[in-house]
């Protein structure tokens, strides 16, 4: 039975998986979530067995077999998917609450609507784009290669059809965000969907499960599983009834299901970690102390595509780090649930011993702690926001993934220095250049290798892609290519007789 702590909590905490289109109750080990903010207990309950997990992939597996809700006419499996999303967005109340209290992202932060209202506004304008895509487009076939050695004519197309069965493994970040980016593109395009959400916050996925039971979708299309371990999303990334695998997760958990999903070919969508540079050129320098408030401010620096490592002018360097320092000052660590707070805590006490871990290490290799580089003295999981003077891009700071609000600044000699050390990373998720200098800035983001490139913006839309290049993952989210990638492509030769 499920157990509530903190009765100041959100109201709604839903604790019943759905498997085969029905709401069930749990037959595996306890899923233990906690508040970040507090390190209480906000609720326990049971979760999935793995004879349930093979359930789902059983009911899942049936519905793609059967293929009828891939022959759905593509208008009337929009229409039922866009229902789908207008219940959830007649929860967007309920369902922030729950986010503010799983994740531990403050009620007033700036990064809130990123969590619920611009997925679901997101997601309304992906369902559109879904419409003005082609089922069918034609091969472009010479006119030679149109008559076929019979003395008839032949037309080639490329015919896009669902995948199958879709296996999605989200992380605890964003958990609504990359939740719907996941299921409601892979439904819309025809598939069965079995989502896995983190251990770290299931609740979100939960209350998604609870909603779509009643919005009559056909049985088996959707599951969605919760675990405290790792047994059941092992199974999604090896049974061969599983086409398709779409993970958002670290780059080590990431390589790990890339192997487990070769033996059968599934298809990879992989978001994986992030190490971004954000590069300010000598004429927008003075804007560099932003970058600071803008990483640990967006939920205490758990986001993969934030900005982490802050490149200025060396001869700038002391003036920048002085003005982050005092941009900080600002900072109030507290509860998620107080106006008051602007920045909350990290997830979980393992990451705030992350965040203390490559503190040390940078330390150790030559950086000096301008700002923050501890735990915060407060109940909870928090950790100061923190600014690293750093010597050199080959720190550990500024190579590899902490998650946490840490961001570490280093200078340049010139522009080409620059550009060298943010290429010289494993990573290449996104990217910042800011200039005054438009078609300067341009020609250094043009440069940099790395999935996503922002110019004096940052920039999220249902119809522009994103995604990772080296070890930030395969694959893209959103706009044309992140529909696309639920689907196969079939080609058919249809020729006439002579």
């Amino acid at each position: 039975m499920a157990t509530t702590a903190n009765p100041a909590q959100a109201a709604w905490l839903p604790t019943r998986m759905m498997i085969g289109g029905k709401l069930v109750a749990g037959e595996g080990q306890p899923v233990i979530v906690r508040n970040p903010s507090s390190g209480e207990v906000t609720t326990e309950f049971v979760g999935a067995s793995l004879d349930q997990v093979k359930a789902a992939i059983k009911a899942a597996r049936a519905v793609a077999d059967k293929g009828e809700w891939a022959a759905t006419p593509q208008k009337q499996r929009v229409a039922i998917v866009r229902n789908l999303l207008e219940r959830f967005t007649a929860r967007a109340d309920d369902l922030r609450a729950l986010i503010v209290t799983e994740t531990g992202m403050p009620v007033k932060s700036f990064a809130l609507h990123a969590q619920v209202g611009a997925p679901l506004a997101q997601m309304d304008a992906m369902l559109d784009l879904c419409l003005k895509l082609p089922e069918i487009d034609e091969n472009p076939i010479s006119l030679d290669e149109r008559l076929n050695s019979l003395g008839g004519f032949v037309q080639s197309i490329r015919r896009y059809v669902p995948v199958g069965v879709v296996a999605a493994i989200s992380a605890y970040n964003f958990p609504l965000h990359i939740n719907l980016w996941k299921i409601l593109p892979a439904l819309a395009t025809g598939n069965a969907v079995i989502l896995r959400p983190s251990p770290l916050t299931p609740l979100s996925a939960l209350a998604l499960a609870e909603i779509a039971a009643e919005a009559g979708l056909p049985e088996g299309v959707l599951s969605v599983i919760a675990e405290s371990g790792a047994e059941g999303a092992q199974l999604l990334t090896t049974d061969p009834a599983v086409n398709m695998v779409s993970f958002t997760g670290s780059t080590e958990v990431g390589s790990i299901v890339a192997g487990q999903a070769a033996p059968s070919m599934k298809r990879l969508q992989l978001e994986l970690g992030g190490k971004s540079a954000q590069i300010f050129l000598p004429d927008r320098v003075e804007a560099a102390y932003s970058a600071a408030i803008s990483v640990c401010m967006a939920h205490a620096g758990q986001g993969c595509v934030l900005g982490t490592r802050v490149f200025v002018p060396q001869d700038e360097k002391a003036k920048v780090l002085e003005a982050m320092k005092a941009s900080l000052a600002y900072a109030r660590i507290g509860d998620s649930t107080d106006p008051e707070t602007t920045m909350g805590p990290v997830i979980s006490e393992a990451q705030v011993q992350r965040c203390e871990r490559y503190v040390k290490l940078a330390v150790e290799a030559g950086a000096t702690v301008v700002s923050g580089g501890k735990r915060a003295d407060r109940p909870g999981y928090f950790f100061e926001p923190t600014v690293l003077d750093v010597p050199d891009n080959k720190n550990p700071s500024a190579q590899d993934e902490i998650f946490g609000p840490v961001v570490s600044v280093i200078g340049y000699r010139d522009v080409e220095h620059a550009i060298e050390m943010a290429n010289d990373s494993s990573l290449g998720l996104s990217g910042y250049v800011f200039g005054k200098d438009a078609r300067a800035a341009l020609d250094v983001a043009k440069r940099i290798r790395t999935g996503t490139i922002n110019v004096n913006a940052f920039f999220a839309s249902a119809n522009s892609s994103s995604g990772g290049v080296k070890m930030s993952g395969i694959g893209r989210e959103r706009g044309v290519e992140g529909i696309r990638a639920f689907q196969d492509v079939q080609v058919m030769n249809l020729g006439t007789a002579s």
